[in-house]
């Protein structure tokens, strides 16, 4: 069918937006409690959470951004505020 062809080739991710020239990795570590999901959903949804449920293990977002004339897109990992990941950060 002509018209499958066509609906398939336009909503194809590659057709639909510009390049991503590079993929970010943005690791949150922190104590627990001190905002670090609501950071996350602040960047990249907007909003404000009043209140937000407690991070179990982690959770991973993505937002694609402009940085000048280049598209970048960061993967944001917010974990929760454990013992166990402390071992992420430089010592």
């Amino acid at each position: 069918m002509p018209g499958a062809e066509a609906m398939s080739a336009s909503s194809s991710p590659r057709c639909s937006s510009p390049l991503i020239e590079s993929i970010h990795k943005v690791v949150l570590v922190s104590d627990s409690g001190v905002g670090k999901s609501n950071l996350v959903v602040r960047f990249t949804k907007n909003k404000y959470m009043a209140h937000s449920v407690q991070t179990m293990g982690f959770e991973f977002t993505t937002k694609t951004i402009r940085v000048g004339d280049r598209r970048v897109k960061a993967q944001i990992w917010d974990t929760a505020g454990l013992e166990r990941f402390q071992s992420l950060t430089a010592t």
